[in-house]
């Protein structure tokens, strides 16, 4: 049953996040969250995240701005390794709090929670119209790629505030899309270095038919995406994302999933 849940979602997100350049880790990670611990959960989803970016990068990767990849991606590594490491850490806290609903016990953990308002407040941000007319010159580059990998090593979140800076960086739009999965490929490759000691007690040998499965349906979703690009504007699948990361952050920080 997992291979078929996980299955589905590493294909719908990855195909309605082709365009926006982020959101299928985001998106991914609570679903298999549903089957592993948190930690866990992040550490398997990058693995299908990085394959993912590496066909994504076969099919636009001519297109990148070796310019911009260098200012943001070169901070983004270093501040990857900070954030998987903080994972780790805050992986063996205590739980917030405990209770009962629907007779089964849930409880709330301090990694569940951060992760939970961090989904949250990414999301707003990417409909709140204010937001969408903040200017990020190439002088901020360097920042930004500080922000994306630190919160992409601690929570596989790097997309919304990479496209962020990217997007109002003056990139077309095959730039845009090419150099953001330039940089999501080294930062995935940096924080799964981190997180290989997690993937013992995931007992990935015998998970290895789900991950495959997964990556392969992320696969053909952005294999499609790529040929719906012409016809979907990126606003309505910026808006249909942050609504369904308002409703896993709620359930993940609820420690439903």
């Amino acid at each position: 049953m997992e291979i078929i849940i996980i299955g589905l979602a590493a294909f719908a997100t990855s195909m309605l996040t082709f365009f926006s350049g982020f959101g299928l880790g985001t998106i991914l990670a609570p679903v298999f969250a549903i089957f592993f611990p948190i930690d866990i959960a992040i550490a398997l989803t990058g693995v299908v995240h990085f394959y993912n970016n590496l066909f994504k990068m076969a099919l636009v990767g001519k297109h990148t701005n070796k310019l911009v990849l260098l200012r943001f991606g070169i901070p983004a590594i270093a501040a990857s390794f900070a954030g998987a490491w903080l994972l780790l850490k805050i992986t063996v806290l205590p739980s917030i709090a405990h209770y009962q609903m629907w007779g089964k016990e849930y409880e709330i953990t301090p990694v569940k929670l951060i992760i939970a308002l961090l989904l949250i407040t990414f999301s707003i941000l990417e409909i709140v119209p204010a937001f969408q007319k903040v200017q990020f010159g190439r002088d901020k580059l360097m920042l930004g790629g500080i922000l994306s990998g630190f919160f992409g090593g601690l929570t596989g979140i790097q997309g919304a505030i990479r496209s962020a800076f990217l997007i109002k960086s003056g990139l077309t739009k095959e730039a845009y899309i090419a150099t953001g999965v330039f940089i999501a490929c080294l930062v995935d490759f940096t924080r799964l270095s981190v997180y290989a000691s997690r993937f013992s007690a995931a007992n990935l040998h015998e998970n290895i038919s789900l991950l495959i499965s997964a990556t392969l349906a992320a696969i053909a979703g952005a294999f499609i995406g790529s040929k719906l690009l012409k016809k979907v504007t990126l606003r309505f699948i910026q808006v249909i994302v942050a609504i369904m990361l308002v409703l896993i952050s709620i359930a993940l920080g609820l420690g439903i999933i």
